[in-house]
């Protein structure tokens, strides 16, 4: 199984994200102490879990359901790999792999993620 974790308000208005089976594991509610700007002071928290299998087309479909503003993403991890997505842009990487981490990063400060929202699990 795969299992991350989607910031409900991250998603752009009129995206469906369906074709991948996804099971909620929790929801929850709470107040962003670091949120950039454009993005709500409350978030809402949506902890999925998925076939290994569907790990490519899950981050091609939330590539193309995530606002390309604000800067979000989605991060989820299979046993073998790691995945954070942004609007239009994939990263895919070895867990542990600090390279792919590190390109990952860069590319989330040129799309607004402050720092403090950079401690996605790998």
């Amino acid at each position: 199984m795969l299992k991350g974790v989607l910031i409900a308000e991250s998603l752009r208005i009129g995206a469906e994200l369906d074709g991948v089976p996804l099971t909620l594991a929790k929801m929850s509610r709470i107040e962003a102490g670091t949120a950039a700007d454009g993005q709500p002071r409350h978030w809402t928290l949506l902890e999925f879990e998925a076939a290994q299998s569907d790990a490519g087309p899950l981050a091609e479909a939330l590539a193309g359901c995530l606002a390309p503003t604000g800067g979000w993403y989605v991060n989820f991890n299979t046993s073998a790999e790691a995945f954070v997505v942004f609007a239009g842009q994939v990263f895919r990487y070895p867990r542990g792999d600090a390279a792919g981490r590190d390109k990952a990063k860069e590319y989330a400060r040129s799309a607004g993620v402050p720092e403090a929202q950079l401690d996605w699990e790998d």
